[in-house]
């Protein structure tokens, strides 16, 4: 028995010593979200790129933010997409991820086939769906709707019955849901599915109208886990260069891009992508440059309801800094 147990522990030992290290399979994880982030990355996405000391990049890409949460949570992606908010809740809850860049700047819009409703005072009195209670797009339209002098909660029946992106979509294509707050690439979606279905309004530009330049609407981020940015500061920071690129060359060539769209499964066919590529405000956000936007924006849902980020504001320690190496 005991040379039977000497033999199994010597023949692992033997099996891991033969191991090349320098023909160890290394990777970096990064979990996006099949919509903007996705297009965002499609270049990344289609090329993998090898990065300082042979690494490669892997993309898993999901439906839904919770999907990402859960893998965050997990701690298993070295990268990871999510909206803003939800990357400061994480980050107050102790999770191990920083807010790296933004790379999508505001998607939702109001859509429906009642298009007597292009206006807040037009919209008192209906039904309107919104996914998730509590999360993005929800928010977001309660916050406007009260900017524009009304109230939420009685000047609107709010409809939470469709609980993801997807779910929401269909049933404002199906005319189901009358009116719903849907984002990119959703709105195309939707569109091709039923041409009676209109985009309404803008949300987007809704909250331009009411912050002006001084708050961007900050709603997308890609997160950097902690412990991989201190151990590989070179290659965040390279990766991020990559992304810089990988989002400058959709938005310059959005015919070759809506190709790997629709090959990588983001969205089913190439003129969708075209389409949804100018209303999915691609573009890399730097975290020094825009830092005091972003904070500005998170403050907005956190006077609206603490809870969203997590009880607290973020510290300093949530914002990317390049780490001297």
């Amino acid at each position: 028995m005991k040379f039977l147990k000497f033999l199994i522990v010597f023949t692992l030992f033997l099996s891991a010593s033969c191991q090349s290290p320098g023909k160890e399979k290394k990777t970096i994880l990064t979990a996006t979200l099949k919509g903007p982030s996705a297009m965002a990355m499609i270049s990344m996405i289609e090329h993998k790129p090898s990065l300082g000391a042979g690494y490669t990049t892997v993309f898993e890409i999901r439906n839904e933010p919770n999907q990402v949460k859960a893998m965050i949570m997990e701690g298993t992606p070295d990268f990871a997409v999510v909206p803003t908010t939800m990357a400061a809740l994480l980050y107050n809850k102790g999770q191990d991820y920083i807010l790296a860049t933004i790379p999508v700047w505001g998607t939702l819009y109001l859509f429906g086939s009642d298009t007597s409703c292009h206006s807040w005072e037009n919209l008192k009195g209906h039904r309107i769906s919104l996914m998730a209670k509590g999360n993005t797009p929800d928010v977001l339209f309660r916050f406007l709707a009260k900017a524009n002098g009304l109230d939420p909660e009685n000047d609107f029946d709010l409809d939470y019955s469709f609980p993801g992106h997807i779910e929401l979509a269909n049933a404002i294509a199906s005319e189901l849901s009358p009116l719903g707050v849907i984002s990119e690439p959703m709105v195309s979606l939707v569109e091709k599915k039923n041409p009676k279905v209109k985009p309404l309004m803008d949300l987007n530009k809704e909250w331009e109208k009411h912050f002006g330049d001084s708050i961007p609407l900050a709603q997308t981020a890609l997160l950097v886990k902690k412990d991989f940015l201190t151990t590989h500061p070179q290659l965040v920071e390279e990766y991020l260069k990559i992304l810089e690129v990988s989002i400058d060359w959709v938005n310059k060539n959005p015919s070759e891009a809506a190709a790997l769209i629709k090959k990588h499964d983001v969205l089913p066919d190439s003129a969708l992508a075209v389409a949804s590529i100018p209303r999915s405000n691609l573009k890399f956000g730097s975290i020094i440059q825009e830092k005091s936007g972003i904070q500005e924006y998170l403050k907005v849902f956190y006077t609206f309801n603490p809870l969203i980020i997590g009880g607290k504001m973020p510290d300093e320690e949530f914002y990317y800094k390049k780490q001297a190496h």
